[in-house]
């Protein structure tokens, strides 16, 4: 038996590169993640004359009007002797109002983007920006053995990208709670070196009834801070509330912060909110789909805890949707409305105008 890291760990060893700025190879081409992207290291690319791309989503590309040959991504041509604050103003629209004219950008129409599109997924799991340099290497494997960098086979990595890790119950102890002594909380920790999630157990539910369910991503400022940009500390308190006047409940903490982009580009959206972009359009800025979750997760867990049926607390369509798809029985849909404010009125509004929220 080989003691050497298998495909997932060797993903797991790329998120972790990426975001320490150290350049990894999928395929053949060599990546780094423009957010971590040293001066030193771009330097050393230019001096050993590689061309290099830029790849960024098209939703970034629209926000550029930069041409996005390649459907769901675009590849822009890096300048020879670009410093690596273009590559930085590129990726990150924090001052495209101040600085609007960054092109022309030339894009690329010819080569396979599939290593550029599998790097930026790497780098969205990173909660980094979906932004990448890439360049070609004729010899993959000797250059990454070279350079003591992370080799990740592309089919493999695809296959990996594609699939929900696993996730093992790792401990749960009883907790009690403000709203139910009968509390009990669950611990699951997934396969790939991810983040671990949480299952908050009220009473003790049959698992041959439908539970009352709430599906809750994790909101450091909603939830802990008492944000008032958002709904979500209102809503985490009043599912609680309500599982615990009705004697039972399941309540799944998801570390999804953001809606799946991660605090950093939550508060970089935010920023953005405040330069008169709405929710929705910040994350399209800044390269995201407007919801990044994926709630396979959550349907993972509850299979694995004995539930099959479940009364939903939620005001998200998608949620009651992905959960069939995924083998669950959506008896009901229970509302949640709660949590509007001066502050969020618009964010609201928002989310029910182009997500689809019921509100």
């Amino acid at each position: 038996m080989t003691l050497a890291p298998d495909i997932i760990e060797l993903t797991a060893r790329a998120r972790a590169d990426l975001r320490m700025g150290v350049p990894v190879v999928i395929g053949s081409s060599l990546v780094l993640a423009a957010e971590t992207l040293s001066d030193k290291r771009l330097k050393a690319l230019q001096i050993a004359g590689m061309p290099l791309a830029l790849a960024i989503t098209d939703w970034r590309a629209r926000t550029l009007k930069a041409r996005a040959y390649d459907t769901d991504l675009a590849r822009i041509v890096v300048p020879s002797d670009a410093p690596v604050d273009w590559i930085a103003a590129i990726a990150d629209p924090a001052d495209d109002l101040n600085a609007p004219m960054k092109g022309p950008l030339q894009t690329l129409r010819d080569g396979n983007a599939d290593d550029a599109r599998l790097a930026i997924q790497l780098a969205k799991d990173a909660r980094l920006l979906p932004a990448v340099v890439v360049a070609h290497l004729d010899a993959p494997v000797d250059y990454a053995a070279q350079h003591s960098l992370t080799l990740l086979d592309a089919d493999a990595l695809a296959r990996v990208s594609a699939t929900v890790s696993p996730l093992h119950p790792l401990v749960s102890a009883r907790l009690p709670l403000e709203v139910s002594e009968a509390g009990r909380l669950h611990v699951f920790r997934p396969e790939d070196g991810g983040e671990e999630h949480y299952a908050i157990e009220i009473g003790m539910p049959s698992r041959s009834e439908p539970v009352l369910t709430r599906l809750h991503s994790a909101c450091f400022t909603g939830d802990l801070l008492g944000s008032l940009k958002c709904d979500c500390g209102p809503q985490l308190r009043g599912a609680l509330a309500q599982m615990g006047s009705e004697g039972q409940g399941v309540l799944l903490y998801l570390n999804q912060e953001g809606r799946g982009i991660g605090l950093a580009n939550k508060m970089r959206a935010y920023s953005l909110q405040d330069q008169g972009f709405d929710t929705v359009e910040a994350n399209h800025r800044l390269g995201f789909e407007d919801d990044e979750r994926d709630f396979r997760i959550g349907a993972g867990i509850l299979k694995s805890m004995g539930f099959s049926k479940v009364k939903l607390l939620t005001n998200n369509p998608a949620k009651l949707s992905m959960l069939a798809a995924n083998g669950l029985e959506v008896v009901e849909r229970v509302p949640l409305k709660v949590g509007e404010t001066r502050h969020n009125t618009d964010y609201l509004a928002t989310k029910a105008a182009k997500s689809g929220h019921l509100l």
